[in-house]
């Protein structure tokens, strides 16, 4: 699957610092959002009550998460994620592991290196 396929699917959580608006993860959700994708934001630190801390938090089924957050943290949004059956994840740059990818690949995750932002300016 590549990147741009991604976008076939309508119902996504951005993992990341949503409400920054210096950063990509926000930058993301809000154009997903005026693209018309339903889309939540996701942040396990968040103190804001429209973030959720958790992707068990979103309140429809998920059908492409996409990681922009530190691979550290991003493993275990990726445990979270095969817990709760998302099988696509789109993985910004700079959130990529080898940890992340090795574990996809051994939990039928289909895991695609790419920029969401990049994505949605080819389809316009």
């Amino acid at each position: 699957m590549k990147a741009s396929e991604m976008l076939d699917y309508k119902n996504w959580a951005v993992v990341g610092s949503v409400t920054n608006n210096m950063k990509y993860a926000y930058k993301i959700l809000f154009a997903l959002k005026n693209s018309g994708y339903t889309v939540k934001g996701v942040n396990p630190r968040a103190k804001e009550d429209e973030i959720c801390k958790s992707l068990s938090e979103v309140d429809y089924k998920i059908d492409v998460l996409d990681l922009c957050i530190n691979p550290k943290v991003g493993i275990e949004i990726v445990k979270e994620a095969k817990e709760l059956g998302i099988d696509k994840i789109l993985i910004q740059p700079g959130a990529e592991s080898e940890e992340i990818l090795n574990y996809c690949k051994e939990n039928n995750i289909t895991a695609v290196q790419g920029c969401a932002l990049v994505e949605l300016s080819n389809r316009k």
